[in-house]
């Protein structure tokens, strides 16, 4: 059974109803979509100004997000010698702070991942920093060195999404990929402009959110069965079970001499096609699925589904609320190709399908 090794799962979907920006310079109290890009530890966006015009090194921003870990918020001094990240593990806010020849990491603080916005500040106070949300002391972190020097200078350098140091220099590792919105910026009372990464694409956040990985339409996800749960339980098969609401193609399962198809064909029908080797066989239903199950066996296909009657068009559209495989949660940002497209933790609270 060793296709169930091999086996690459796809997610496919339709055109995405698109909203682009070049790359390039962008003003800090702009919405800022994190999400929509492959993962890295580079920052999405990063600028940098003397010392000597800075009075107050504070910043803030509203904040909204549904996924539980990533990075938020970067900033160094003697170019990442001393340096601090904001970041979410668990929904909780994380400082992990690097000084001369120390390192701290302290969390606390309000869940910040329930699709709410927040007003997050940020502020140096000697050898605090001070982390408030929503006007409120969330986190307090003090750090002093032998090496701290009494009158800074130089440049400070700012960053969202990701880091200007190595990742190895962190005390305890994360999951840089963050789905979520900051608006309303303001980076150390200055107006200059973020340099953005040349292969980003700016995208509108929802006006509201709520919980699910949204298909908009315009590329794949891609999975290797060797990277998830269970795949070596050859026995019991591969199970696959999908909640949420969509129409369209859902998904593909393919390896060498094997190959599963589900989509939906123009007159409605759910078409099913599994093909191994030189045999193949097909089975339609004419329903819009809302709770699939697969299970894949050496040499059969099983398939459970709550469904209703419904429209269904040629292409995945929607919101999956749920995608579990051998019974566990799977986070797409941890897929082996993810399109920029997709919004892994987060759908609109009406989906483009639910509109329609």
């Amino acid at each position: 059974m060793d296709y169930l090794r091999k086996v690459v799962v796809l997610f496919l979907m339709l055109q995405y109803f698109g909203w682009n920006t070049l790359a390039g310079k962008i003003s800090g109290a702009e919405v800022i979509n994190f999400g929509h890009r492959p993962p890295t530890w580079a920052p999405l966006m990063q600028m940098s100004a003397n010392l000597s015009d800075i009075t107050s090194i504070r910043s803030f921003f509203d904040f909204r997000t549904l996924d539980p870990e990533g990075i938020i918020f970067y900033g160094d001094t003697k170019e990442g010698k001393d340096w601090f990240v904001l970041l979410l593990r668990d929904g909780i806010p994380e400082m992990q702070i690097g000084k001369a020849n120390t390192l701290v990491s302290v969390q606390g603080g309000p869940k910040l991942n329930d699709g709410v916005w927040y007003n997050l500040e940020l502020r140096s106070e000697g050898t605090f920093v001070v982390l408030e949300v929503n006007k409120r002391p969330a986190l307090v972190v003090g750090v002093e060195s032998d090496q701290t020097e009494a009158v800074l200078t130089g440049k400070i350098r700012l960053a969202l999404g990701g880091m200007l140091v190595d990742k190895k220099k962190l005390l305890h590792q994360f999951k840089p990929e963050l789905d979520a919105c900051i608006r309303t910026g303001n980076w150390l009372n200055l107006s200059t402009p973020w340099d953005t990464d040349p292969d980003w694409e700016s995208r509108p956040c929802f006006p509201e959110i709520k919980k699910g990985s949204y298909f908009p339409g315009t590329g794949i996800a891609v999975f290797n069965t060797t990277d998830l749960p269970g795949a070596e339980t050859e026995e019991k098969g591969i199970t696959i079970e999908v909640n949420g609401s969509w129409q369209g193609t859902l998904l593909s399962l393919q390896s060498p001499g094997f190959e599963f198809i589900l989509s939906e064909k123009k007159n409605k029908d759910l078409t099913m096609e599994l093909k191994e080797g030189s045999e193949s066989g097909n089975t339609a239903l004419s329903f819009e699925i809302t709770k699939l199950t697969l299970t894949i066996l050496e040499h059969s296909l099983l398939l459970d589904g709550e469904v209703k009657e419904s429209e269904s068009s040629n292409h995945l559209q929607g919101c999956l609320e749920k995608i579990l495989i051998q019974g566990q949660d799977i986070d797409l940002d941890q897929a082996s190709f993810k399109h920029s497209s997709i919004s892994s933790h987060s759908c609109p609270a009406k989906a483009l399908n639910e509109l329609t």
